[in-house]
């Protein structure tokens, strides 16, 4: 027996309103591979980002507090 494909399902306040940049679509990106890896910390991610080589916005490593910072940054 087959399922009918649901639909995709996104809230309002889930879009963007614009086109990602190139930074947007690395970062997301980068998030997602080190996910995939198994972190599931706030410290992996962060240690994950940094071992990527991917800078902060501040052009230095990520820590906690400049993911959170961009993370709400880019969520407005």
């Amino acid at each position: 027996m087959t399922r009918p494909a649901r639909e995709p399902y996104l809230e309002t306040h889930q879009t963007h309103p614009e086109p990602l940049t190139p930074y947007e679509l690395k970062l997301a990106g980068s998030v997602t591979e080190i996910f995939t890896a198994g972190a599931t910390t706030l410290d992996e991610v962060t240690d994950g980002l940094n071992a990527l080589g991917l800078h902060g916005p501040d052009g230095g490593p990520w820590t906690a507090e400049t993911f959170r910072a961009e993370m709400r940054r880019l969520g407005k």
